[in-house]
């Protein structure tokens, strides 16, 4: 049951043990990192176009896309404001905000690599039986690169375990992910174990499909990769709605993305107050979304 759980979870596990002190060696290691998830999204979109019956599983992505995010997202929105009942956090009074269509940007790339990909499957005439094996490779190099970058994140267990509300909102992400997990795949009708790991993403949209698409298949792949990158955009939208009210639900939506994509949103309308809970949370969730959504994969396997 766990062999593939092991055979995927090992480079990860490996490149965590890799103490890194040059920084510019980090930065070609996290330059590397971005382009590795470029191609194997660009091949995502290739094993798209290899499905059979691409308009049904096309509507089927979207379907399961709608049912997972509606479904996870409610359960999130409902239970983040006990945080900021229980350890309010104060904010700055800020009036500067980055540009959303910027910050968009980035999302919108992954987006049109996959649509590359997939464009090029089906209008050129080549053989896709290799594009399986070569995501997998290339998936195993992936999380040895982020093992890497998850040891040299400057976060030590202290700090981590001296903030409260970085934790507690780490916790309530992952308790009502896991509900909202379960509610849509009780809707979709499939298997409880695939409903748990499609939920265990936390925003972290290219590893979620990555792996997703590994384990399932390109449908489940796109579906994870839609849910989680509809989180990040939506975030970026609640973040300066909510962050003055509620601190800890605006940073908590935001999932594993707090600690970098969204961070400058975060600290730009909430202030330095709202950085260490939002890298804290953002590093627990990250840390726990290639190990949650392997294990919940190995268990429906």
């Amino acid at each position: 049951m766990f062999s593939g759980m092991l055979y995927i979870f090992t480079p990860l596990v490996i490149g965590y043990f890799f103490s890194i002190n040059n920084k510019s060696l980090l930065d070609t290691l996290n330059k590397a990192t971005s382009w590795l998830i470029y191609i194997i999204l660009f091949l995502m979109g290739l094993s798209l176009a290899a499905l059979d019956d691409f308009g049904s599983n096309l509507k089927t992505i979207v379907s399961m896309t709608l049912v997972f995010f509606v479904s996870i997202g409610t359960c999130n929105l409902i239970s983040l404001p006990f945080v900021d009942r229980v350890l309010p956090l104060r904010t700055e009074s800020l009036t500067s905000h980055l540009p959303l269509s910027v910050m968009a940007l980035e999302s919108l790339k992954l987006i049109l690599v996959v649509g590359s990909g997939l464009v090029v499957g089906l209008l050129l005439p080549i053989g896709l039986g290799w594009v399986e094996t070569a995501s997998e490779w290339i998936l195993l190099i992936l999380l040895f690169f982020i093992g890497i970058q998850l040891r040299n994140s400057g976060l030590t267990l202290r700090q981590i375990l001296v903030n409260k509300q970085g934790m507690a909102i780490a916790l309530i992400i992952i308790s009502s992910s896991l509900i909202g997990g379960a509610i849509a795949a009780a809707i979709l009708d499939i298997s409880v174990y695939k409903g748990l790991a499609m939920a265990s993403g936390f925003g972290w949209y290219s590893l979620a499909g990555i792996l997703m698409g590994d384990a399932f298949g390109p449908v489940y792949g796109g579906a994870s990769f839609m849910i989680e990158l509809l989180r990040e955009l939506v975030a970026l939208v609640i973040i300066p709605l909510l962050i003055t009210k509620k601190p800890c639900t605006a940073i908590g939506y935001a999932g594993a993305t707090a600690m970098d994509f969204t961070l400058p949103v975060i600290q730009s309308t909430g202030g330095v107050r709202c950085v260490p809970v939002a890298i804290v949370s953002g590093f627990i969730l990250s840390l726990l979304v290639p190990v949650m959504m392997l294990f919940f994969v190995s268990l429906a396997g």
